[in-house]
C-alpha cells in the first residue's frame, strides 16, 4: 500500500471469532459477588449476569456489522499507522466537511444516530459531509504501531486525512478524547478548521483546589462541577491510573475475557450516563452497548486504546495555545465543563448548559447534540 492509498473497508468477521465468544461466554468463571452486591465496589454481578445472558442469546453481531456496512468505510496509513474511518457524504453537494471524533470507552458506534441527520437534514443547508475515524489504537485503526500518539499526533493524523479526502475547510466535533483531539485540531490547522465543536468543555480543568474566594465566584452550577471533578478524583480515577501505567498489564485479561472487557466498559457507562441512578442499558439501548464492547473484543484492542487513550498525556493541567478558531461547548447534565476555565485555551463562542444528558452525548442525546452542531456551524460554513 503507498503512503497515501485509501482503501475501501467492510468488517467482516470470521463465524469461528463469534463462535470463540460464545464459547467464552458458556464458560465464564465467575466471581463471587462481593457484600451488597451494588455499584459501589463494580459492576454488580447480577446484573452482568443479566446483560451476558442477553449477549449469548438475544443479541446480534451480524445485525450491527450490517448496520455499520450501510455506510462507506476505509482504511489508509498515515505516519506509520493503519487508520479505519467512515466517511458519508451528503446528497447535498455543498455540504459543509465534519470530522467526528469519539473517546474511550468508546468507538466509531457512538456516532451511528447521528449520520443520517446530519448528512441529510430536512434543511439542506444544514447537511454535512461527516467522517468519522476511529482513533490509533481503538477497534479497526488497532493496534498502535508506536508509541507516541497523543492528541497533538492525532489531530495531525486528522488534519492529513482531511487532505487526502479533497477537504480544504471543515469543521471539527468531539467528546472526550474527542473534546481534545478536536481542538488540538484548530490548533495543527487553523486556516483550514472553520469551527471546533464539543460536548463536555474544550481543554482545562479547574486549577484545584480552589480557593474559597474562587469558589465563590463561580455559580452554583459551576460550583456543583467542581465538587464533582473533586468527587472523580476520589472515587473515580483508577482506571486512569491502571491504563496510564499498566496498559499491558491490563490487556492480558481484556483480551482473554469477553465478560471482563465487558464489565470494564459497563462500570464506565453507568458512572457517566445520566441520570446516574439509572442503569446503563435503561439510558441506552443494550445491542448499542454491546456493539461498541464488541468492536474492543472483536478487534483485541483493550489495550492499545488504554495506551493511547492514558499512557501518552498526562498533563491535564497543561496549557496549550490559543488557535482562534471559534469554539462552542454544549455540556449536559454529568460534564463538568466550566466556561472561564475553557477560555484560556479557547475561543469560546458558544456555551450551551444542558439539564439532562450524559457523557455519551452522541448516543444519549443525539437530536440535542445535533441541534447544536447545525446551530454553531450554520454563520461558519
Amino acid at each position: 500500500m503507498s503512503n497515501s492509498e485509501i482503501t475501501p473497508f467492510r468488517v467482516a468477521v470470521p463465524q469461528e471469532d463469534l463462535e470463540d465468544l460464545s464459547r467464552r461466554l458458556d464458560n465464564t468463571r465467575w466471581p463471587d459477588a462481593l457484600p451488597g452486591d451494588d455499584w459501589s465496589t463494580g459492576v454488580p454481578t447480577a446484573w452482568l449476569r443479566d446483560l451476558v445472558h442477553y449477549w449469548r442469546t438475544g443479541y446480534d453481531w451480524r445485525a450491527a456489522e450490517a448496520q455499520l456496512n450501510q455506510y462507506p468505510q476505509f482504511t489508509t496509513i498515515i505516519d506509520g499507522q493503519r487508520i479505519h474511518f467512515l466517511h458519508v457524504r451528503s446528497p447535498h453537494a455543498d455540504a459543509f466537511p465534519l470530522v467526528l471524533t469519539h473517546g474511550w470507552p468508546g468507538s466509531v458506534v457512538e456516532f451511528l444516530d447521528l449520520i443520517g441527520p446530519l448528512t441529510d437534514p430536512d434543511d439542506p443547508a444544514d447537511a454535512f459531509h461527516v467522517v468519522i475515524p476511529s482513533l490509533p489504537g481503538f477497534g479497526f485503526s488497532g493496534p498502535t504501531a508506536e508509541a507516541g500518539w497523543d492528541t497533538a499526533r492525532i489531530a495531525r493524523a486528522w488534519a492529513e486525512l482531511m487532505r487526502r479526502l479533497g477537504y480544504e475547510r471543515y469543521g471539527a466535533q468531539g467528546g472526550d478524547i474527542g473534546a481534545v483531539v478536536s481542538p488540538q485540531l484548530g490548533r495543527v490547522a487553523p486556516d483550514r478548521v472553520a469551527g471546533v465543536h464539543v460536548n463536555g468543555g474544550p481543554g482545562m480543568l479547574p486549577p484545584l483546589p480552589l480557593s474559597e474566594e474562587e469558589l465563590a465566584s463561580l455559580s452554583d452550577v459551576e460550583r456543583d462541577r467542581v465538587r464533582r471533578v473533586e468527587a472523580f478524583m476520589r472515587e473515580e480515577s483508577g482506571y486512569i491510573a491502571i491504563q496510564s501505567t499498566r496498559p499491558q498489564t491490563l490487556a492480558y485479561g481484556l483480551a482473554d475475557s469477553p465478560v471482563g472487557q465487558l464489565a470494564w466498559i459497563m462500570d464506565k457507562f453507568r458512572e457517566w450516563t445520566h441520570p446516574r441512578d439509572v442503569l446503563p442499558d435503561k439510558v441506552i439501548d443494550r445491542d448499542r452497548l454491546i456493539t461498541n464492547v464488541m468492536i474492543y473484543w472483536l478487534t483485541g484492542t483493550a489495550g492499545s486504546a488504554g495506551y493511547v487513550g492514558y499512557a501518552q498525556e498526562f498533563a491535564w493541567g497543561q496549557s496549550k495555545a490559543n488557535s482562534g478558531v471559534p469554539t462552542a461547548a454544549i455540556v449536559f447534565a454529568h460534564d463538568v465543563g466550566i466556561r472561564r476555565y475553557a477560555e484560556a485555551e479557547n475561543t469560546i463562542v458558544r456555551w450551551v448548559d444542558v439539564d439532562r444528558g450524559g457523557h455519551f452525548a452522541a448516543l444519549e442525546e443525539p437530536e440535542t447534540l445535533t441541534a447544536d452542531i447545525r446551530a454553531f456551524f450554520r454563520d461558519l460554513r
